[in-house]
């Protein structure tokens, strides 16, 4: 009996300090796979958006501090050959957009997709691509970074992962990034889940004007 409680006793410390090291090495159940451990580190940083320099659908040439003016940003990576996840990004996108205010857009926020694949995209190509989307081409812009080391800086910075493969084409991972007014990183946010996007970020827009 007595041998029995003991067992039952240890095993009781065995679950609970496992529970312990999986709640200390998930950073509270938020970090369950490597990719959500990767963005929720990424966010504890805040990190600036790097000053790179965009070519836009417009032919437009200006860096990132275009949008330095007291705006936030809303931010998706992509390229226009892409026939996976890419349409339905920016379609997703485009709904977030159609929720937000129109007294906020342009105002105090506009949207901006960049593609990391600036030798086919030009701005021509990305033209024609954002009117599958109706984007206005100015409170939502589709622009381009020619620089390379600009460009895999960025990516780098917010953890966008692009990968190359021999068809031309890329595997990369899919997000909705918004960047304060500051310029940095302030929410990493689901693609798929397009209202809750909305809701966050229209309540970003609402505490700040209360703030003012």
């Amino acid at each position: 009996m007595i041998k029995s409680r003991r067992n039952t006793i240890a095993t009781m410390v065995v679950i609970v300090f496992g529970f312990v090291l999986f709640y200390t090495g998930t950073d509270g159940f938020r970090a369950f796979t490597a990719e959500s451990a990767r963005t929720y580190e990424i966010l504890q940083n805040k990190p600036e958006f790097p000053s790179v320099t965009l070519e836009d659908s417009k032919e437009r040439t200006y860096t990132f501090d275009e949008f330095a003016d007291g705006k936030y940003v809303f931010v998706t990576f992509m390229y226009t050959n892409c026939t996976t996840v890419c349409p339905q990004l920016e379609m997703n996108m485009a709904q977030v957009y159609e929720q937000i205010p129109d007294d906020y857009i342009g105002e105090d926020i506009v949207f901006l997709s960049i593609s990391f694949d600036p030798e086919r995209d030009d701005p021509a190509t990305l033209e024609k691509y954002r009117g599958y989307f109706n984007s206005d081409g100015e409170t939502w812009r589709m622009a381009r970074i020619n620089d390379k080391e600009e460009l895999d800086a960025l990516l780098d910075e917010l953890g966008v992962i692009v990968i190359p493969n021999d068809n031309g084409d890329f595997t990369h991972n899919s997000a909705f990034y918004l960047i304060d007014k500051s310029g940095h990183l302030q929410e990493v946010m689901e693609y798929t889940l397009i209202d809750e996007a909305a809701s966050k970020v229209n309540e970003i827009l609402a505490r700040q004007e209360e703030d003012e």
